[in-house]
């Protein structure tokens, strides 16, 4: 029963993370609406989001790597 409990508090938690977060975008977004963005923001923007995805898709690839290789275990035992 208790994990039950714990389940409902962290996904109540998660759902109002959630909502704050979309209503901060709504609200910036709304702030934002005047605003234009050139050709040079755009391709920035899109080589800005390519870079940062590929970053971290990376970054994940090379953390299962080394966890299914055993790397992470053997990792400071001199």
């Amino acid at each position: 029963m208790s994990a039950v409990r714990g389940l409902c508090v962290t996904l109540s938690a998660l759902g109002l993370l959630l909502a704050a977060a979309v209503a901060v975008a709504f609200t910036v977004w709304r702030a934002l609406a005047d605003v234009e963005l050139g050709l040079h923001g755009v391709l920035a923007l899109l080589l800005g989001v390519g870079v940062t995805l590929a970053l971290g898709i990376g970054l994940m690839r090379l953390a299962y790597f080394s966890h299914r290789h055993g790397y992470d275990d053997r990792a400071g035992y001199d």
